[in-house]
């Protein structure tokens, strides 16, 4: 790997650590992590804050996973670097350098990652975990089961092993963050949205 592609990979980690939930609840005066489920990511913005907080916070993470993955896309031939620059957003959003290497769950910026690879595949699974939010209400469930489907419409799409592969991972890190949403799940205290 060449000097050029781990100053991308820097760069993706710093961009993807930027916790755009912390900033944007801090001008209201509200510490995100002492309110709702205590995460950073869009949907506790979204309750703690309201809808145009949330949307507002999920657009911002959306475009660290996108613009970071389009970027790599530009530089770099390889598949693998796309998905790889993509990933090390996600583990900067999840493991902030800006907030103790804690963070959200990844789930829009891994979005927005998705969107760069293969707009074809985040617009279906976008419509599938619209319908599947719609029915049941549980965004950490439509969550995990969106993750799972992508590198399956990957590859059904004949997109690069590279890309699917790399998904399948992204799919069992998110699974993993959302480790304590599984648990009350299974307890049938889950929150709905």
């Amino acid at each position: 790997m060449n000097t050029i592609f781990w100053g991308m990979l820097a760069l993706a980690y710093l961009v993807g650590s930027v916790p755009f939930g912390v900033l944007v609840a801090r001008t209201q005066q509200v510490d995100l992590r002492q309110n709702g489920s205590g995460n950073i990511g869009a949907t506790n913005v979204y309750r703690v804050m309201g809808k145009g907080y949330g949307v507002l916070v999920f657009a911002l993470d959306f475009g660290k996973g996108l613009g970071v993955t389009v970027l790599a896309m530009h530089l770099f031939g390889e598949p693998w670097q796309h998905v790889l620059v993509g990933l090390t957003a996600i583990l900067g959003h999840s493991f902030s350098v800006f907030v103790r290497f804690r963070g959200g769950k990844g789930v829009a910026t891994g979005i927005g990652v998705i969107a760069a690879l293969s707009p074809l595949t985040c617009l279906i699974v976008l419509s599938v975990a619209a319908l599947m939010l719609k029915v049941t209400r549980i965004v950490s469930l439509t969550s995990m089961s969106g993750s799972v489907l992508v590198p399956v419409i990957m590859y059904l799409l004949d997109a690069p092993l590279a890309y699917v592969i790399m998904t399948a991972v992204i799919a069992v890190l998110l699974i993993i963050r959302h480790k304590d949403n599984i648990k009350r799940l299974l307890n049938g205290t889950e929150h709905q949205f």
